[in-house]
């Protein structure tokens, strides 16, 4: 099933070009399958292959190839070809510790910005949540995760930091899909996001940043503890 992306296909007041709604399309497709492990880390693509699996140009799958490229999905190397990117928890931790820091540290922005508009935004992407969890699909639900996570950032008008957020996103992401166990809580997974919107219905800056750390640092067993306050933090 192909999920929703936050990412919207569309120009400022016109719609993509045929060619280009088809390249993102592509894009989702390869975005989907990179992220849920099916085209594995350090998997050869070639634009060759790819144009006749998607029944599309090559110049299409360079587009598509070039937007994974600026997500780090993919790495496009000159005169060697394109890769999936890898998926190290090296790189991971790092991601999440930035993640932390963009998410956690702008909350009075947040809290500020609060109206009926964003808490009902965020309420249907807890039901879209649900439903994906109870339908097992378990990209869908990342997803919608990744897109909650990117409102209630977008509350705090710092555009600028969007699209570092949304990278650190998708990759947490990535990780914890190729690196838990199998059979995972998804309806647990939707549920985490509840106090968080009630924390931010309140208008409750300090519990806000508390649910937002413990959710953040928890979102997949690296070891240690990520939080800054906690004793057995790894450098």
């Amino acid at each position: 099933m192909a999920a929703e992306s936050f990412d919207t296909p569309t120009t400022t007041g016109r719609a993509l070009r045929p060619s280009a709604r088809r390249s993102h399309q592509v894009f989702e497709a390869l975005q989907q399958e990179i992220v849920l492990g099916t085209l594995e880390p350090s998997s050869a693509l070639t634009e060759l292959d790819l144009a006749q699996r998607f029944g599309c140009s090559q110049g299409t799958i360079r587009e598509a190839l070039m937007r994974l490229n600026e997500e780090g999905l993919v790495n496009r190397q000159p005169n060697r070809g394109t890769y999936v990117a890898p998926c190290a928890a090296d790189d991971a931790r790092a991601l999440l510790e930035i993640r932390r820091g963009i998410e956690c540290n702008h909350l009075v922005r947040v809290v500020a910005s609060t109206d009926a508009t964003l808490l009902g935004e965020l309420r249907a992407s807890l039901d879209a949540m649900r439903n994906a969890a109870r339908d097992g699909d378990e990209y869908r639900l990342s997803t919608h995760d990744r897109g909650f996570h990117a409102r209630i950032f977008a509350a705090a008008d710092l555009p600028l930091l969007a699209p570092i957020l949304n990278r650190c996103l998708i990759h947490n992401h990535r990780y914890k899909i190729l690196n838990s166990q199998p059979n995972r809580a998804l309806e647990e997974t939707a549920e985490r996001h509840v106090p968080i919107i009630s924390a931010l219905a309140q208008g409750d800056v300090d519990q806000l940043r508390q649910l937002l750390d413990h959710h953040i640092t928890t979102i997949v067993d690296f070891g240690p503890d990520l939080r800054a306050d906690n004793p057995g933090k790894q450098p």
